[in-house]
């Protein structure tokens, strides 16, 4: 099975100066917790999770670590740069891997440098003939969520 049958197609991409509240609100509406970021012709130029709104921008302000204040920040400012990416035409099983591989959740798809897709991890769960894999890719992400937590 190929990514382009399982992907979520309709996408809505945040341009890096977008507001972290904005990013925040749009997350809420949409009931997403990843949002791609682009530029105007459709190249992705990274990802802003929730994670990222935690861990970058709220966290580090209340515990007075940084000197901005997070209402002035951007989603350029914590978002993570290079993503993982796979084509419409990847494998499935190859897909899982790479969720497995670097323990992540969401993979955006890509064409021609575009942003045609997003596919997560949910997407495989879903399908019977990707369950195994995607919960092997689970709990490789939920072992390595155990062991931080340890920290």
């Amino acid at each position: 099975m190929k990514v382009k049958e399982l992907m979520s197609t309709n996408i809505t991409c945040v341009r890096q100066n977008t507001s972290l509240s904005q990013a925040a609100k749009q997350m809420r509406n949409e009931n997403v917790g990843c949002l791609p970021v682009c530029d105007d012709s459709g190249h992705l130029k990274g990802l802003v999770t929730d994670r990222d709104l935690v861990i970058r921008a709220v966290a580090p302000y209340l515990a007075s670590e940084s000197g901005r204040d997070a209402a002035g920040m951007t989603v350029g400012d914590i978002m993570s740069l290079n993503p993982v990416t796979v084509s419409p035409d990847t494998n499935t099983h190859d897909a899982a891997l790479l969720f497995s591989a670097h323990k992540i959740r969401r993979l955006p798809v890509v064409e021609n440098s575009r942003l045609t897709g997003m596919l997560s991890l949910g997407d495989l769960a879903v399908k019977p003939v990707c369950i195994d894999e995607a919960g092997d890719a689970l709990s490789a992400i939920s072992l390595s969520d155990a062991a931080q937590a340890e920290r």
